[in-house]
């Protein structure tokens, strides 16, 4: 399988089995309005994440975090930015792996996937890091493709915990 390099995020998200890219690359609707529901939801209706509280299907677009065509959330990431001003691929590279830029990150899953994925990038590289997220967000009871963040399968309803 090749790997799209615009999908080998420098912050450890990978983005082959982002939700966002997903409904992007197939063009579905009901996806990315489902997408646009949750982000909206947050607290009080406000967003989960700023200035989501007037998405819409039209924003649900992104071609991967190295990509000209980025998510509204992923063009506001700090975490590109620090890596390509140190010139570095990802946070692989940086000694201040944590830094303030992972701890502040808005997202708590995707937090949690950055914390496990940088330290195996560090041992494994950014290639086999990136086969092993494609071949883990699979339905462990009916073998469903999924993506990053799912907590049940669509097509068999079991619950996931694949993060």
């Amino acid at each position: 399988m090749a790997i799209n390099p615009d999908h080998l995020s420098p912050c450890g998200l990978y983005c082959g089995v982002c939700a966002i890219l997903i409904a992007h690359r197939d063009n579905n609707e009901k996806f990315k309005q489902r997408l646009v529901g949750l982000y909206q939801g947050g607290v009080a209706g406000k967003g989960t994440l700023p200035g989501s509280q007037d998405l819409t299907i039209a924003d649900v677009r992104c071609e991967g975090c190295l990509s000209g065509t980025r998510f509204m959330h992923c063009r506001q990431c700090d975490i590109r930015d620090c890596t390509q001003r140190k010139g570095y691929r990802g946070c692989h590279e940086c000694n201040d792996f944590p830094c303030r830029h992972i701890d502040e990150f808005p997202m708590t899953v995707g937090k949690k996937v950055i914390l496990r994925s940088v330290p195996y990038i560090r041992q494994h590289g950014f290639e086999k890091w990136a086969l092993d997220e494609e071949a883990r967000y699979f339905c462990p009871q009916c073998g469903q493709k999924v993506f990053r963040g799912a907590v049940k399968c669509n097509q068999c309803k079991a619950e996931l915990d694949l993060d």
